[in-house]
């Protein structure tokens, strides 16, 4: 019976010991979203300015042939793909993955792809899509520029600095009805719907901008600042649903440890109240025979 008892304690206690991990774990999660959904919103209004810096160039001089050209059978796809560096993230990286393994088999061209994330990595290996390059995920909001600018000197590095290219990313992106859902955008070539409708949006003031030195320049520069917003966003986001999905996983593990602990501690008490009840019947017993002795 004491080495029933004595075992039942030993988990007890590690089943307590893992319990404050795993809410330690949910307080780090819920912390860290809060930081990456806040560097989104605080994107939005910087975005906008890029957005009318795009349009009034776009006006001026219209787009640059190199950047509203279509992919090219032959050609080459730059893809960039965040996931994950470590796990208890459930499907986080198998969703991104296969998405972007079959948004990509539906281009015509060969797809280059870049993985942010160990885990990722290898998940799109398995899909058929070996990675040329692999980068860490950040971990705080202040390594997600220097992790940009990675990107974007890798990829200029392979493809030139005057070439533009296609540019896809995909990313985890949080969503409202679910923890996240999987995202994907066509960076570059420019939309030509939406670049065509920056050009026709009207300027919010009376005084109406001018493109000061070479209108080239100026695009390719809002261009720049284009993919460095856009890569920065898609990495926020996919943190924040990494995060999300961690949090989940932990409450989920945070609800199963309560219930294990019920349960060991039902069978610790009946265990203890059984040996106790023993102990009982023995003494009266014992009394019993010993006063039929007696008498």
């Amino acid at each position: 019976m004491s080495d029933s008892t004595a075992g039942l304690r030993r988990k007890i206690s590690g089943a307590q010991d893992l319990q404050s991990v795993v809410r330690t774990m949910k307080a780090v999660a819920a912390s860290s979203i809060g930081q990456y959904e806040q560097s989104v919103r605080a994107l939005a209004d910087y975005y906008r300015t890029v957005e009318q810096g795009l349009g009034v160039c776009l006006r001026a001089s219209g787009p640059e042939p190199l950047i509203v050209a279509r992919e090219r059978p032959g050609g080459v796809i730059g893809a960039v793909v965040f996931g994950s560096d470590q796990g208890l993230v459930g499907q986080f990286n198998d969703l991104v993955a296969d998405h972007a393994a079959q948004t990509l088999a539906a281009l015509p061209a060969k797809a280059e792809v870049w993985a942010v994330g160990e885990r990722v990595y290898a998940r799109l290996a398995d899909a058929g899509l070996p990675p040329v390059g692999r980068f860490s995920v950040p971990s705080s909001v202040k390594e997600i520029a220097p992790l940009v600018g990675q990107i974007l000197v890798e990829r200029a590095a392979r493809h030139g600095h005057g070439e533009a290219g296609a540019l896809y990313l995909f990313h985890n992106r949080p969503s409202s009805g679910a923890v996240y859902a999987p995202a994907s955008q066509r960076l570059l070539p420019l939309d030509e719907a939406w670049w065509r409708a920056l050009a026709e949006r009207p300027w919010p003031t009376k005084h109406l901008p001018e493109v000061l030195g070479g209108g080239t320049e100026t695009l390719r520069a809002l261009i720049g600042e284009y993919l460095f917003v856009s890569l920065f966003r898609a990495c926020a986001e996919s943190l924040a649903s990494e995060n999300a999905s961690r949090l989940a996983a932990m409450q989920r593990a945070d609800k199963s440890i309560d219930d294990l602990l019920e349960n060991l501690s039902h069978t610790f008490h009946r265990l203890r109240q059984s040996g106790i009840d023993e102990e009982l019947f023995d003494v009266i017993s014992g009394f019993e025979a010993l006063s039929k002795t007696l008498s």
